[in-house]
């Protein structure tokens, strides 16, 4: 537990924006608790983002090119601030998939930063994974 404040304190010096968003998660994790869908999830924490007076897009579109050729689009969960791509799942555990899939979101959109988060954890903090792009 004492890793986990050490570095949610690091997280707030050194990133504040995805500190905030990680509150917002606990916050809807705290009321929700982990036994719900990801869409629930989502509705939520996009709620507690408007609350914090954060610009979020939920369910935007990733176009897909090739050789200047579309050939598919993803659609990310929630981008806040325009810098941040929120990956969100309700899943026993996190899966190399999981990784995989937000960083190509974060290659495709040219994001710095993604967060990945699992609300199926007890401990909200240890389903919570950042990447940078």
């Amino acid at each position: 537990m004492r890793a986990q404040k050490v570095y949610m304190r690091m997280v707030a010096r050194s990133d504040p924006l995805t500190f905030e968003i990680i509150g917002a998660a606990i916050e809807v994790h705290k009321a929700l608790a982990p036994r719900l869908l990801e869409r629930v999830y989502e509705t939520a924490l996009c709620i507690e983002l408007g609350l914090r007076q954060l610009q979020y897009e939920r369910q935007r579109q990733i176009n897909l090119t090739y050789k200047g050729h579309a050939i598919g689009e993803f659609f990310a969960d929630v981008i806040v601030e325009n810098s941040v791509v929120l990956e969100l799942k309700a899943v026993a555990s996190l899966l190399p998939v999981h990784e995989a899939q937000l960083i190509a979101y974060l290659k495709m959109t040219g994001l710095p930063v993604g967060l990945l988060i699992n609300f199926k954890e007890a401990v909200l903090t240890r389903g919570v994974r950042r990447f940078a792009n």
